[in-house]
């Protein structure tokens, strides 16, 4: 087994192995979302979901260390602070 550039195990394929299975019920809009999602970006969903959960562990983790998140645009400059709810 290798390993990613973040050092975690990958199978041989590069796909990181299988640590947990879930079953999610989504709402109508995150499903509708994660299709957008996949129409867009080609990728599946389980991809999709798991991408989804490591971005929220960082988001969340920077918040909980007191940083705040902002998201720019290039054209114009403006700058807007991220909150979660």
């Amino acid at each position: 087994m290798a390993a990613d550039a973040g050092g975690k195990a990958v199978k041989d394929g590069g796909t990181p192995p299988v640590v947990d299975r879930i079953t999610v019920a989504l709402v109508r809009k995150a499903g509708d979302d994660l299709q957008r999602l996949q129409d867009r970006t080609g990728l599946s969903k389980t991809d999709i979901v798991n991408r989804a959960i490591s971005v929220y562990e960082f988001f969340e983790s920077e918040v909980q260390a007191g940083n705040d998140l902002y998201v720019r645009d290039p054209k114009t400059g403006e700058t807007q602070l991220v909150r979660f709810l």
